[in-house]
């Protein structure tokens, strides 16, 4: 065979295991929700059962979501050292435990020790799949490829739902926390088959960036210790997600409840109505990494900035006349989805592998993913009781979703200010 049509074939054979790696590790985030939202969906027939209270189930929320957020930071730098394949078996295999332990428990101290569990394997997800796109695709391709990946976790959690709430109505609580174990478990094997941590793992060259030669020195966030400007973006992302985060997980959790009490809808139409975020979220994405890479040359906090300040005209609407009927504030949760989902995809997905570079990526993945996890903590503590002392009223709960939006457009500002000052890009 001739050099050129070794070269070719060697092309090919790389072409299809990104097409591998992309559909196995898509699939496998939007696995994770199949243990993440069975959870959610039962919480209210689990403590009728079981004889919990709201106060006691809360608490049970809150330490999934603290250990989630506490093994963000661990489940970066494993990535890093262990590699991803590893930490992505693992972590996938003790959630399906976790899930089926708490489908057939009873005590509260089982479901107690369970949920930690299963925060602690779910953080494994996000950064080592980052860290595995990062190898496979340069940077001239993440903002469209990261576009179209990111939709993972809007259709994950929209397919989790609709699975676990079909069995969750016919079979109850404890059969739909085993079917989405089920679910994620099949998945595992997908990724046994199709994940590769890098090209290196299958006899091919390494994915190089368009203005990188092979065997040039380490980017900045690829060497022992990252620069000043590399923490510098790791930590405005970080607090670009917290604010985003806290949005996001704030509509998910009580748009539902606030269409039960302040709209008077029904538990399921209340159900479908909220989807709408998750919904329209999808577009986004695509849109958002479409337009980092045709007109802003694979730069993201710019794009990121301007669809943060439609998701700030969206929280304002809220706030203004959000609260007047339904159909006001289903037009400002599905224009919230649109514009919140695709920079909150872009910087944590796309973002993270440029500022980490190849071999940084999981780790900045792991550290932006654990900062922003502290906001649906912050969310779930505050909202609630805000709920509570405002009699009801939506008002200052949806003032506390403006100042975050505002707050995620100035981190923003920052991040593009510092480009045009000819700092490393965002």
């Amino acid at each position: 065979m001739s050099a050129l049509a070794a070269s070719a074939a060697e092309g090919e054979r790389l072409q299809r295991w990104r097409v591998r790696v992309f559909a196995a590790t898509w699939l496998c985030y939007a696995g994770y929700y199949f243990c993440r939202r069975p959870w959610y969906l039962a919480k209210s027939r689990l403590g009728a059962e079981l004889g919990l209270d709201a106060a006691t189930l809360g608490t049970l929320g809150a330490v999934y979501l603290v250990t989630y957020a506490a093994a963000q930071f661990a489940a970066g730098a494993l990535g890093s050292r262990l590699g991803a394949r590893a930490v992505l078996l693992w972590g996938m295999g003790l959630s399906v435990a976790a899930n089926v332990g708490f489908g057939v428990s009873s005590t509260a101290g089982a479901l107690f020790g369970l949920m930690a569990l299963n925060g602690l394997a779910q953080a494994t997800g996000w950064s080592a799949n980052v860290g595995t796109m990062a190898a496979w695709f340069n940077r001239q391709e993440r903002g469209a490829v990261m576009g179209w990946w990111t939709t993972n976790f809007q259709v994950g959690g929209v397919l989790a739902n609709g699975l676990c709430g079909l069995v969750l109505e016919r079979q109850g609580w404890r059969a739909s926390l085993l079917a989405g174990a089920a679910a994620l478990f099949a998945v595992w094997w997908v990724v046994v088959a199709f994940q590769r941590d890098a090209p290196a793992d299958e006899g091919l060259p390494p994915v190089l960036d368009e203005d990188e030669a092979p065997g040039a020195p380490a980017a900045a966030g690829d060497g022992p210790g990252w620069g000043r400007d590399v923490v510098i973006n790791v930590l405005l992302v970080g607090a670009f997600y917290f604010c985003v985060k806290l949005i996001r997980y704030a509509l998910w959790s009580w748009a539902p409840f606030f269409l039960e009490r302040n709209y008077g809808l029904k538990g399921d139409e209340a159900s479908y109505l909220s989807t709408a975020f998750d919904v329209f979220g999808v577009p986004g994405v695509v849109l958002t990494g479409w337009l980092s890479e045709r007109y802003f040359g694979s730069r993201r906090a710019g794009v990121s900035l301007l669809m943060t300040l439609l998701l700030l005209a969206a929280c304002v609407g809220l706030a203004t006349v959000g609260a007047a009927s339904v159909a006001a504030f289903a037009v400002c949760i599905s224009v919230a989805g649109f514009s919140l989902y695709g920079p909150d995809a872009l910087l944590t997905g796309a973002g993270a592998m440029d500022i980490g570079s190849r071999r940084g990526a999981a780790l900045a993945a792991g550290i932006i993913s654990g900062v922003g996890s502290l906001g649906p903590i912050v969310q779930e503590l505050v909202i609630g009781r805000m709920y509570d002392a405002g009699g009801g009223r939506l008002g200052p709960v949806f003032a506390l979703l403006v100042g975050s939006a505002l707050a995620a457009a100035a981190v923003l500002g920052v991040a593009v200010a510092r480009n045009r000052q000819g700092k490393p890009a965002l």
